[in-house]
C-alpha cells in the first residue's frame, strides 16, 4: 500500500503541526476541525511556522474543512483531537462509515490505550498509534504503537512513510504510557517530589538535567511547557492504568491548576513567563 494523500483531524498544535510537516513533504493534506474559526487559527499559526518561500507550496498542499466526507480518499487518516476516550470514539465511529476499506486509521494519542480505541472500529488491523512530538516539524522522533490487531503490513507501511519524512520511528506494543511518556513522566514526577520535599530548588533541579545529563529542558520547565493540565491529565492516566505511585500528580501540580496556572500557556506555571522569558 502507497500512502498519497492523509487526513489530520483536529486543528489544534499537534493537528496543525502534523499537517504542515506531511505538506512540507509534498502530500497533500485534508486538515479537519468542528469550527471555521479553529481552522482559521491553525492557518495563521502554519503560516507563521512556514518559511516565506515554502508558503506557497505549504498553502496549496493543505485544505481545510470542516467536512469530514472529504477524508474519503485519503490513505491514511490522523485523529489529533482532545485526550478524552468518548471524543475519540466519537471520531472514530465516523471514520467507520466515511474511509475508504484500505485507509490506515492512527491515532497520535499520547497515553490512551490503543487496545481501547481500536474497539470503536470496524476493522482494526488498520489502526496504529503515530505518536508525533511537539512540534512535529522539530522533533525527530514518532512513536509508532501497534495494538493487539494491527497488521504487520500497517506497521510497515507507517514504519515507512515515518522515515520518509525524515523522523525516527520507535516501535512499542501497547502499554500505560508507551516508552516516552512513561519515562517522560516518572522523571517530572520524581522532580516534583523533590520540590515539593524541600531538597532544592526548582532552578537547581532543572539545572542538573539540562547540564548534567545534557537535557535540552529541566522536567519542571519541561512540564510547563507541556501544560500542568495536559501533565496531570497523562500522570492520572499512568497512575490508574499501572499503579505505580511514582504518577500519582502530587498536591503542588494539582494546586496550581485549581489556581488556572497552567504552565506557558497561561503566562505561569511553576515558573513566570509574563516577560516572554523564564522568571523565577
Amino acid at each position: 500500500m502507497k500512502i498519497n494523500k492523509i487526513g489530520v483531524i483536529g486543528a489544534g498544535t499537534m493537528g496543525s503541526g502534523i499537517a504542515q510537516l506531511f505538506s512540507l513533504y509534498n502530500y497533500p493534506v485534508i486538515l479537519i476541525d468542528r469550527e471555521d474559526s479553529i481552522l482559521e487559527g491553525a492557518h495563521e499559526k502554519i503560516k507563521k511556522l512556514t518559511e516565506p518561500e515554502l508558503w506557497n507550496k505549504v498553502s496549496g498542499l493543505i485544505e481545510l474543512t470542516t467536512d469530514m466526507g472529504k477524508l474519503k480518499d485519503c490513505d491514511l487518516i490522523i485523529e489529533a483531537v482532545f485526550e478524552e476516550m468518548e471524543i475519540k470514539r466519537e471520531v472514530l465511529n465516523t471514520l467507520n462509515n466515511v474511509c475508504k476499506k484500505d485507509a490506515i486509521l492512527a491515532t497520535n494519542t499520547s497515553s490512551l490505550s490503543i487496545n481501547k480505541l481500536s474497539k470503536f472500529l470496524d476493522d482494526p488491523s488498520r489502526f496504529i498509534g503515530m505518536h508525533f512530538m511537539n512540534p512535529p516539524r522539530v522533533m525527530k522522533l514518532v512513536e509508532i504503537i501497534r495494538g493487539d490487531k494491527t497488521s504487520d503490513e500497517t506497521v510497515r507501511v507507517i514504519t515507512e512513510l515515518t522515515r520518509e519524512i525524515d523522523k525516527m520511528p520507535a516501535n512499542v506494543n501497547d502499554s500505560p504510557g508507551f516508552i516516552s511518556n512513561r519515562l517522560l513522566f516518572a522523571l517530572i514526577g520524581e522532580a516534583l517530589r523533590l520540590l515539593e520535599k524541600g531538597v532544592a530548588k526548582k532552578e537547581d533541579i532543572d539545572t542538573v538535567m539540562k547540564y548534567g545529563m545534557n537535557h535540552p529542558m529541566g522536567p519542571i520547565e519541561l512540564a510547563d511547557f507541556i501544560g500542568l493540565d495536559v501533565c496531570h491529565k497523562i500522570m492520572l492516566s499512568l497512575y490508574e492504568g499501572l499503579g505505580d505511585e511514582r504518577y500519582k500528580p502530587t498536591p503542588l501540580l494539582e494546586s496550581l491548576i485549581k489556581e488556572g496556572k497552567l504552565g506557558r500557556k497561561t503566562k505561569e506555571g511553576f515558573y513566570n513567563y509574563t516577560s516572554g522569558r523564564v522568571k523565577t
